[in-house]
């Protein structure tokens, strides 16, 4: 690893600066300085493309404006609101965080670091992240494009996901930090990984710190950051249920702890090794809600990705038994008219499949 001089970071400062001064994008964001704002942009930019939160942060303030608006909605309604962007546990942290500083009499983020640490779902990123762009405190950020960025500055070629490596990236992004610009500083560091410094042919000829990039010295910068091989992404066959009864659909909700808390779906889970998918189904369906239902025909299949698994969704049209369903392994089930599924929070995949419904209609024994 190559250490900096005290003149290389006077100069990449103020090179990265200006860069970004001239070319850095136009963010809607980013020509606010509501600190409530600029926390909704960071949270929804975590794990989700620009463009899609270019379109979508506009509508959640739209939908609730400040933070006691948001802190007196129902969970309901803001996973509505984030329906699509995925990764919902930001927006229960979100909206946990808006209610406790609600509790506690606040209308505004506390503009303190340690104080932002405090709330749900403020780690280190988001603390920082909206701590030096909102409030101008000197607390330098860390995310993927950082990380790519400094270990080519600086030729790290430890493994980034050893704490060793990941001491003296952060060590590093706090040495660099503009004092004067913290905010600006943390933004053309990201704008540069997202951009020029790219992880597959960077554009090393129009970079502005090219000059003190070790890296680029080295004449492999494409090689960094060293990470570990990645293992092969598991994928789960899922059947669930178009469960009819009376012109209604089944659904219920997920628990709140756990991958894709709080939001509403067709009752299904995993298939068992050797299982058909329509066994499944039924099996999946019995256990989750209690009901007995038969499979009446194959409706359709579904392939998503999530950050670690893959799956494939393969969705029946099926006659529900006699009974009321309960929550066994769900929360809340209930049959619902199409018309008014709109009204509920769906993962991606089970609104795919509602879109699709409502495209074909239901089958004529739906209304018997």
């Amino acid at each position: 690893m190559t250490a900096m001089t005290s003149d290389s970071v006077r100069r990449v400062r103020r090179n990265l600066l200006r860069h970004y001064d001239r070319t850095k994008r136009d963010l809607p964001w980013r020509a606010t300085s509501d600190p409530y704002a600029i926390w909704i942009s960071e949270v929804m930019l975590q794990q989700t493309r620009v463009e899609t939160v270019r379109e979508r942060w506009q509508e959640f303030l739209t939908r609730f404006p400040d933070l006691p608006t948001l802190a007196r909605a129902r969970e309901q309604s803001v996973l509505k609101a984030w329906e699509g962007l995925g990764y919902y546990r930001r927006a229960r942290s979100l909206h946990a965080a808006a209610r406790a500083l609600h509790a506690a009499g606040q209308s505004s983020l506390p503009a303190h670091v340690d104080a932002l640490r405090a709330l749900p779902g403020f780690g280190p990123y988001t603390s920082a992240a909206v701590g030096s762009i909102a409030f101008g405190l000197p607390a330098a950020v860390v995310d993927g494009n950082v990380i790519r960025v400094l270990t080519r500055v600086l030729d790290d070629r430890g493994d980034v996901t050893r704490a060793a490596t990941k001491r003296r990236i952060d060590e590093a992004a706090g040495a660099l930090l503009a004092p004067r610009r913290p905010g600006d500083w943390n933004q053309a560091v990201m704008e540069l990984g997202a951009t020029l410094c790219s992880p597959r042919n960077p554009s090393c000829a129009l970079c502005p710190i090219r000059r003190d990039c070790a890296g680029h010295a080295a004449g492999d910068p494409e090689s960094l950051p060293v990470k570990p091989a990645r293992k092969a992404t598991p994928h789960h066959d899922i059947a669930a249920g178009l469960v009819w009864r009376d012109g209604r659909l089944l659904i219920a909700r997920r628990p709140k702890e756990g991958l894709l808390g709080g939001l509403w779906e067709f009752p299904g889970g995993k298939r068992m090794e050797g299982e058909s998918l329509e066994a499944a189904c039924v099996r999946e369906i019995a256990e989750e809600t209690g009901l007995q239902v038969s499979c009446a025909e194959p409706f359709l299949s579904i392939d998503h990705a999530y950050s670690h698994f893959r799956i494939t969704l393969h969705l029946f049209h099926c006659q529900a038994g006699p009974g009321t369903p309960t929550a066994v392994q769900c929360e809340d089930p209930r049959f619902v008219r199409v018309g008014q599924l709109a009204r509920y929070p769906f993962p991606r995949a089970n609104r795919r499949a509602l879109d699709a419904l409502v495209e074909q209609g239901a089958p004529s024994w739906a209304h018997a």
